[in-house]
């Protein structure tokens, strides 16, 4: 059933997003968080993350596109100046592409997350990934539990369009997304269910506390999910997107399906019931091979190149991004990504071309500061012609 654009007013949307810290010189992590905060004196929209290595930002609730892409610019700006003041590069990484990590000394000295990493010691070594979280306001949690049941399916698609984390250790992983199956570690990274109601909802969150696998309603890391501080849906599978483009994409898409998945229950439309083995083998196989490769149709089972996976997404949310203004930019950053430039092939590029852990950070860090105008964008350095992410 095909449904007219939606009529309504735009559904408000924001971004949060986390970064790496890095040294310059080894291309190690760097555990300046607590300096970088100081610097910006009590910044209200950049907060510290679990490990002293990781930054996060979070934009205003906005409407449109390009006020969420001016929040993202300066924003990152933001950050990466104050970083340089305190020795270190900002890189907009699914994992930190360098050095060993520092485990349990590099947690960050708040109750909660020493409390975390004491209730879950074997994953703090491994932990330090940097995600892209859209929320999207939604009318209530009965429609925010609908609207979950509905990403399932296209949850690996945006994976594989936000894939940007193919290093670690100063190797390549394998993984376009080595992210990805980092974070699955933890007991509650799971797909979000199909949820009858809202209550049924509150209830596997209160299980999930109840049994241990999460601490309180917050450290529930469905990959969808209901906030639990905020009105909206929490779409948080994306790895953070290596430019501010990338970002933008990602944050048009989410919001384009929330729209489509409203309209859907509006009109009676009934869920399409999709196995969890194939929602999970589906994300497994975009993790792994990114937008280029091939992926699993979560509806049918079959391998079929990810860009024909992309393009059902696309012909399904294009009522809600014409409805919204949103289709050419989208489709301009798609463009984009269909001709080699998602995040993990920009990494694996610059790392070719790199010559040293040094070079590759800088060349990194330019990629993630592309289109601001702040000192630290001035200051970065980009690796040879050919091999810049930002070309």
């Amino acid at each position: 059933m095909r449904l007219p654009p939606p009529e309504r007013e735009p559904l408000t949307f924001g971004v949060e997003e986390e970064f790496v810290l890095a040294d310059p010189v080894s291309g190690g992590v760097a555990l300046a968080a607590p300096r970088v905060l100081e610097l910006l004196d009590g910044e209200p929209a950049v907060t510290p993350e679990f490990l002293r290595f990781q930054i996060e930002t979070a934009t205003g609730v906005r409407t449109g596109l390009d006020e969420l892409r001016a929040d993202l610019l300066g924003l990152r700006g933001l950050v990466a100046d104050a970083a340089g003041h305190a020795g270190c590069l900002v890189l907009a990484s699914g994992t930190p592409p360098y050095g060993e990590l520092p485990g349990l000394p590099g947690v960050t000295p708040e109750p909660r997350y020493q409390a975390l990493a004491a209730r879950f010691p074997s994953l703090i070594q491994q932990a330090g990934t940097c995600a892209c979280h859209v929320h999207v306001g939604i009318p209530s949690p009965a429609l925010g539990v609908r609207v979950l049941a509905g990403l399932r399916p296209w949850l690996a698609p945006l994976l594989a369009l936000g894939a940007n984390s193919p290093l670690a250790h100063g190797e390549d992983s394998g993984w376009a997304s080595g992210r990805y199956p980092l974070w699955s570690r933890w007991p509650t990274a799971t797909p979000p269910l199909d949820w009858p109601d809202a209550a049924t909802y509150a209830a596997s969150v209160d299980d999930a506390v109840r049994r241990g696998d999460a601490m309180d309603a917050h450290g529930v890391y469905f990959y969808a999910r209901l906030s639990p501080k905020y009105p909206t849906v929490e779409i948080r599978i994306s790895d953070v997107g290596l430019t501010v483009e990338d970002a933008v994409l990602m944050a048009g898409l989410a919001r384009a399906l929330v729209v489509t998945i409203l309209e859907e229950a509006r009109a009676g439309v009934a869920v399409r019931a999709v196995p969890d083995r194939l929602v999970l083998a589906s994300l497994t196989a975009a993790a792994r091979e990114g937008a280029p490769g091939h992926g699993v149709d979560p509806f049918t089972g079959e391998l079929r190149p990810q860009r024909l996976i992309v393009d059902g997404l696309l012909e399904y949310v294009r009522p809600a991004l014409l409805a919204a203004g949103d289709l050419a930019a989208v489709e301009r950053q798609l463009a984009v990504v269909r001709a080699g430039e998602t995040g993990a092939q920009r990494q694996r590029a610059l790392f070719a071309g790199a010559g040293s852990p040094g070079v590759f950070v800088a060349g990194l860090a330019a990629a993630t500061l592309a289109g601001t105008s702040t000192p630290a964008a001035r200051r970065a350095v980009p690796v040879q012609d050919g091999c810049s992410p930002s070309r």
